[in-house]
């Protein structure tokens, strides 16, 4: 599997090349449909709950809608059923100014998102992948000019393993590629190798460097698909290996491939490292009022900024912002920040930012939602 970002040529192509996008994100667009319920019911049981909410989701579709509020060109390829739930999605991607020439229709119903909040914010999770699970890497071949006219491509694992496969297979030379591997699964050493960065909860950390998929027993410890080639033995290390260290998880993380790596740590902020430097992104507290996509805006917000040419440190600290200016609102695509929203957010002194009390909270990243007052860039 071929990488489509080459450290020899990068600098010299991105002096050559005009690119139409800023950012193609491809992954994934899901409707959530989402009920209130007092509690959530047991085996067998009924209960009544809200009203049905329906909102535009799936990470694909939130990071592109987060990125084009930025004001970054922006295109998605992804694929919705032809039905309601599909038009909803590309309505909101047309409104937020995403190109949506890449988002492909039919095959499967557009995927769902099934979602029961209780009073405390808790909330269960149902997703039916629908269209998603249909987005094959002959979509992605014959998506083959957007691919090549993106100076920086991001996908996530809502869509197939093979399809991002094949998305870094053909990327053009000199472009960059982010990947935030969720929900997480063991990557091959073709895809590793492409990410710059790979962005990842403690979670998903453990996951790729050969942990549990989930919590489980012990011998449900992934192994590696047999397409990752052999793993050299500087980079065997496994999640107990390497201990509670950040910095431990970065390098061993590193060791298998990736350019760079930022690992969202909670209320500690946001480790970031590469070849070079290792540095803390601290989080930035805001008043939450719902979390939901904000991860999504982080990551849409890095890969713009990586691809503007600011450093990886500079980067993950602007995306902080863009996480915390989402989290102030409500829902998630209406909840993503216009750059303007994200300077107001810079330009307040540490005293004049919103207080919260024993409620705040701070910005997220990929992974789990705030679900407690001490989160921040959520693992």
């Amino acid at each position: 599997m071929a990488s489509g970002h080459s450290a020899a040529s990068s600098e010299r192509d991105e002096e050559t090349v005009t690119y139409d996008y800023d950012l193609l994100v491809v992954g994934s667009a899901n409707a959530d449909l989402v009920i209130g319920v007092e509690r959530r019911p047991g085996a067998g049981e009924t209960v009544l709950g809200s009203d049905l909410s329906v909102h535009p989701g799936g990470k694909g579709a939130n990071q592109a809608v987060a990125a084009a509020r930025l004001g970054a060109r922006t295109a998605l390829l992804a694929r919705v059923g032809d039905d309601a739930h599909g038009r909803l999605l590309l309505d909101s991607q047309r409104a937020a100014g995403v190109d949506t020439a890449g988002v492909l229709s039919g095959g499967a119903p557009t995927g769902v998102a099934l979602i029961t909040v209780d009073p405390s914010g808790d909330n269960s999770i149902v997703v039916s992948p629908g269209a998603n699970a249909r987005l094959s890497p002959a979509d992605i071949r014959d998506a083959s000019g957007l691919l090549r006219a993106a100076r920086v491509v991001s996908a996530q694992l809502e869509i197939p393993l093979e399809t991002v496969g094949e998305v870094v297979a053909g990327m053009a030379p000199g472009s960059r590629f982010v990947l935030n591997p969720s929900p997480p699964v063991p990557l091959p050493a073709g895809i590793l190798a492409a990410c710059d960065p790979l962005i990842v909860n403690e979670h998903e950390a453990r996951v790729v460097l050969g942990g549990p998929v989930a919590d489980g027993p012990e011998d449900s410890v992934a192994d590696e698909p047999e397409s990752a080639g052999e793993t050299p033995e500087s980079a065997r290390e496994t999640p107990e290996s390497v201990g509670d260290d950040p910095e431990e998880w970065a390098r061993a993380l590193l060791a298998r491939g990736p350019r760079s790596v930022v690992i969202t740590l909670g209320a500690r902020g946001a480790l970031v490292a590469d070849d070079r430097t290792t540095a803390l992104v601290p989080s930035v507290p805001v008043r939450a009022v719902d979390t939901t996509g904000a991860g999504d805006a982080f990551t849409a917000a890095l890969a713009w900024r990586l691809g503007a040419g600011e450093s990886l440190t500079v980067a993950a600290a602007y995306a902080a912002r863009v996480g915390a200016a989402a989290v102030t609102k409500e829902g998630a695509q209406v909840s993503f920040p216009t750059a303007a929203e994200v300077a107001s957010l810079a330009a307040a002194a540490p005293g004049s930012l919103p207080r919260a009390g024993a409620a705040e909270r701070h910005a997220t990243a990929p992974g789990q939602p705030v679900s407690g007052p001490d989160q921040g860039v959520a693992e």
